[in-house]
């Protein structure tokens, strides 16, 4: 049986103020913002929930109308989930639910915070009760039947081995794995399927965005290029994002109990997370048909963005 999702009450929050580690933490709004995008990101509301035994954040617009996709955030390799709540709650002020749940777990001799192909299935569970409790905020609000992905890192890895319908190690913690319909599309930041030196072919059933900071010590600029090269279906992008490293998308520098990165970041926190953002939730929305986002993502986003480059194929 699954166990009930526990709520407290929402918190109402800006796209720059969220809740982290407890706290309310204001983030100035970042003065490199695209104003030409397509989509003006609204306020968001954040909760406590729980996915099977996973402690989760959901963030959500504060007044929600129509049902909304969730996005799954998968968190990078020992990264707490309160390191997102900044990215989080961007992405979700494009229109998303964002789900990141603390998913701790052993990854061959080591227990820390590793993601699982588990999660998907899990997170369809939470979706589909999430959405019949009249308790909840988000009660008749969520598209039970579309999910994307977000991850970092590790976390990206897993989306990768997700989006190929297959239970590969070290991701996949059960005796198999079935892609689930619900799930459309990913986005993926600092993540490469690097396996000594060797990048296999990715037989991806979704389309995929990999989003990489150029200047990522830990998850090198060449091994996303490489990974995106082995991408065998389209739509497929890589936006590579000047001045940002490992951590671009976490609310601090190097987390806590998480391994440090070796480069030094040019961009504020503020403006990598902002455009990691934008880039992921129009490139997801794009997907799910939105056209104004497509055309964005797909044609004027790259001239209008002076943060980025960006590649595309089909």
């Amino acid at each position: 049986m699954r166990p009930p999702a526990v709520l407290t009450r929402p918190r109402s929050v800006l796209t720059t103020l969220v809740l982290a580690a407890g706290l309310l933490v204001a983030a100035p709004a970042p003065s490199g913002a695209d104003t030409s995008a397509p989509v003006t990101p609204v306020p968001v509301s954040s909760y406590q929930s729980k996915i099977v035994n996973d402690g989760t954040t959901v963030y959500y617009p504060s007044n929600p109308t129509g049902e909304l996709p969730v996005a799954l955030l998968l968190q990078g390799g020992k990264v707490h989930r309160q390191y997102y709540s900044q990215y989080a709650a961007a992405v979700a002020s494009y229109g998303f639910v964002v789900v990141t749940p603390t998913h701790r777990r052993l990854n061959f001799f080591d227990t820390n915070y590793y993601t699982s192909t588990s999660q998907v299935g899990e997170t369809l569970g939470w979706m589909a009760t999430e959405n019949a409790a009249a308790s909840s905020p988000l009660n008749g609000h969520i598209d039970t039947d579309t999910m994307v992905l977000l991850g970092h890192s590790f976390g990206g890895a897993t989306g990768l081995s997700i989006t190929e319908d297959k239970c590969s190690i070290p991701f996949c913690t059960t005796l198999g794995f079935n892609l689930p319909d619900a799930v459309k599309a990913g986005s993926f930041y600092g993540t490469n399927n690097a396996i000594l030196g060797i990048y296999p072919a990715i037989d991806n059933q979704v389309p995929v965005q990999l989003v990489q900071g150029q200047s990522d010590g830990m998850a090198e600029p060449a091994q996303a290029e490489s990974s995106y090269a082995k991408l065998q279906h389209g739509p497929k992008q890589i936006v590579r994002v000047s001045g940002a490293n490992h951590y671009g998308i976490t609310d601090v520098q190097s987390p806590a109990g998480a391994e440090a990165e070796v480069n030094s970041q040019s961009l504020s926190q503020a403006a990598s997370i902002e455009v990691t953002a934008r880039w992921a939730a129009l490139w997801l929305r794009a997907q799910l048909g939105d056209a104004a986002a497509a055309s964005y993502v797909l044609g004027t986003g790259d001239a209008a963005d002076p943060l980025v480059t960006v590649t595309s194929g089909n």
